[in-house]
Formats: structure tokens, sequence, C-alpha cells
């Protein structure tokens, strides 16, 4: 395109080509600023905001009423591009004519694209916090100035879409949040430690699943669980005190269903201490033995951690809705779900599980999913059921026979051992491609 012999820049339009490069630069800084405002890290920002930083506070204000904040940068970027626009066709027409426009139309398509869109949004992604932190007091300011057009805007577009049936109050609610907080966590295994950062991740998860988790699914199931009849003589007692690895015994009178108190090694010790010069037959184990607190099996963990806390005691016995007793829980069945198995000298790593040379396991029925999964990392369900020999019965629909084989979830399970309907014994082997299922 000829452009004219008595071609020339007055004053005038120099003055307006400036104008509009201050106005490309102008709507660039409000791109780079939305981009900057919501791309950056808001945990981030409220720490340092705790720290004292008026900036990251700032900022942390700004997102809080991100309504506010993305209509009066859209508005300022509009604003800034539509009179640059503007401003360039009226300085081309006058320059070289009627074929100005499409000129302007070009020149001003690129150099916005460029310069005000793609440019600052760039820079601005890949320093999100340190861009944040320096355009938040100056965003503010835009804020309260353009605060009732950004009022009117919402009030246009709110009554706009309500005649579409579209509501917009609507943030995100508590199961998203926890979705985006589990996205977050597995995202925690960027930086190169990955043995490090899957621990940590899968303690992040255990943590987010306490209020979905029921004690049910972690307790120790009462054929587990070690008990003392409280009507024992002292010798048996202590005997059977001995053997047993834990600190709290439940007792039990006539029937185990029938707990009546929980003996804790330590009040047993100091009593057998302070009655030197009584006989043992004169001993009343009922006399040292707290009383037991039953809880239901619905239970969360979430809420039966804030329960130990809050009445300071770590043990539980867990009934069904009829008052059966099921099975108990401790503060460290709760604990372990969080940050992994804490074993000590009399601990076994999944008690009930011995691994095979062949690469089966034979299990008791009475080990829990949950432990299963967490040690060997595999994925079988634990909705309809909270042992493994509960998962066989479900899946089996049936009570099986010993010797009976079941093929599901990517295991072989054989029935090795039971006793009436109960299946206390079993073998699982995975089932590999190419092996027979």
């Amino acid at each position: 395109m000829d452009l004219p012999s008595d071609f020339s820049i007055d004053a005038g339009t120099a003055i307006t080509l400036g104008v509009i490069f201050l106005l490309i630069i102008l709507s660039g800084f409000f791109s780079g600023s939305e981009t900057a405002l919501t791309a950056a890290s808001k945990a981030r920002l409220t720490q340092l905001a705790r720290k004292g930083s008026t900036r990251a506070a700032t900022v942390v204000a700004l997102r809080d009423k991100s309504d506010s904040l993305i209509g009066a940068i859209l508005i300022g970027n509009n604003i800034a591009n539509i009179l640059a626009s503007a401003l360039a066709t009226s300085a081309m027409i006058a320059l070289v004519g009627e074929n100005g426009v499409a000129i302007a139309t070009v020149t001003m398509t690129v150099l916005v694209v460029i310069f005000a869109e793609v440019l600052p949004k760039t820079y601005a992604i890949n320093n999100a916090d340190k861009m944040a932190l320096f355009v938040g007091p100056i965003i503010r300011a835009l804020v309260l100035v353009l605060t009732p057009f950004t009022w009117a805007t919402r009030v246009i577009v709110g009554g706009t879409l309500k005649l579409f049936g579209v509501s917009v109050s609507a943030g995100l609610g508590h199961d998203e949040r926890e979705e985006e907080l589990r996205g977050l966590i597995e995202m925690h295994a960027e930086g190169g430690r990955e043995i490090e950062h899957e621990h940590e991740r899968a303690m992040l998860r255990s943590i987010l699943d306490l209020a979905d988790v029921e004690v049910e699914e972690i307790m120790t199931h009462r054929g587990s669980v070690r008990m003392i009849d409280a009507e024992a003589p002292i010798d048996e007692l202590l005997e059977q005190v001995l053997e047993s690895p834990f600190t709290r015994l439940p007792l039990y009178r006539e029937e185990q269903d029938n707990i009546v108190g929980v003996l804790h090694v330590k009040a047993l010790l100091r009593a057998i201490r302070a009655a030197k010069g009584e006989t043992p037959e004169s001993f009343d184990v009922m006399a040292i033995a707290s009383e037991p607190w039953f809880i239901p099996d619905t239970t969360t963990l979430l809420d039966q951690l804030q329960a130990f806390r809050e009445r300071r005691e770590h043990f539980a016995v867990v009934v069904d809705e009829y008052g059966s007793f099921m099975g108990v829980v401790t503060l460290e069945d709760i604990l372990e779900e969080i940050v992994g198995d804490i074993l000590d000298e009399h601990d076994v790593a999944v008690a009930g599980v011995r691994p095979q040379p062949d690469g089966s396991y034979v299990v008791e029925g009475s080990v829990t999913i949950r432990d299963l999964n967490r040690e060997f990392e595999w994925n079988l369900p634990d909705e309809e059921a909270s042992t493994i020999a509960g998962l066989v019965l479900y899946e089996a629909r049936k009570i099986p026979e010993v010797g009976q084989e079941f093929s599901f979830h990517g295991f072989r399970f054989r029935i090795l051992r039971r006793h009436r309907n109960q299946m206390t014994l079993l073998r699982m082997t995975p089932i590999t491609e190419g092996s027979d299922a």
C-alpha cells in the first residue's frame, strides 16, 4: 500500500501516537495484573500476611472479593483497548485517508495481542506471587475508584443471567474445595524427592480421609482382642497380662459381650506394689479398673480423635447399633491411619498376614482391608466390608466351604479354615497376566 506523497506526522498526531503507546502499556498492566492476582498462591500469600506483610494482606483481601477485582480490571482494560483502537483509527485516517481503517485494525490487533496480552500474561504467570505483591496496592485503588461501575455491572449481569435461570452466587462447595486440596496434594511430587514426597502425600491424604472413615474399619476385631475375665484368680490374671503385648485390656464377666471395665497394666503394678501385706486372694481387680467407654461403630475417625483429646483417654470399646461388642479402637490406631504403622518391639507388621514363598499370602479373616491396602499398596474395595473375610463373604454371596476358591479384584481366594460360619483363615494369591484365574 503506497502512502501519500505529502505524508507527514504533525505534532498532534505524534501526541496521539504517544497516547496510544501509553494505553497499550496500561492495557498490558491490567492483563498482567489479572493473571498475577488470580494465579498467585493464596496459601503462600496468607502466610505472608500473617507474618505482617501489608501487600500480601491487600492481595488476599482482593482475592476474597474476586467479582469486584475482575470487574474493575476488565473495565480498565477494555477502556484502554477501545480508546487506543479509536485513537489509532482516527490518526491513521488523518494520515492516509480511508485506508487508515484497515491499517489501524491490523496494527492494533498485532500490538494488543503481543504487547497487551501475551507478553504481560506470560511474565505474570511465571512470576505470579512477585507481581501480585507489586500491583496489589495499585489495583486496590482502582477497585475503590471503579466501585460504582463494578456494582452496576454486577447487577446487570446478575439480572440477565437470572432471566435464564443461571445462579452466580454459588461458590465452591465443601466437596469441590476438598477435591481442589487433594489435587494440590498430588502436585506435591514436584521437586525430585519422590520417596519423601510420597510419604508426605500419603499422610495428607489420610488426614482428609479421617472424616470419611469409620472406627469399624480400623478397630481391632473382637476375635483379636485380648480380654480378661474379671472373676479370674489373681495368678491367672497376672499370667494373662504378662502374655499380652498391650497396656490396656478389657475386663468381662460371664461372657465377652459383658464388658465391665478396662484394666491398665500400670494401675495393676501400682496396686500390687501397694498391697505387699495382703494375700493375693483378697485382690479386687475391679477396684483399679476404669469405666469402659462405649462408642458406636459408625463414629468417624475425625470425631473419635477429637473425643480422645477431650476425654484424655486412649482406649474405647466399639459396639454396634444393638450394643453388641465389636472390637476396640485406640488413639494409636487413628494416628497410624495418618502417619502409617507405628511398630514397637511387641508389634508385628500387619498381624495375621504371613507371606508365602510362592508369592501368596496366608491371611486371617479378621485382618482389615485398609491394613492390607496400606501395607502392600493393594486396591481392595472397603465400601461393603471392613475385613478380608467380610469381603469374600460379600462377593461370594454365600458362606463358603473350606477348600473353595474365588477370584475377584485381582486375587484368588482359597478358604483354609472356618469356625462355624466365620472364615478364620484364607490364602490370597495375586492374579498376574498369563496366570490361571
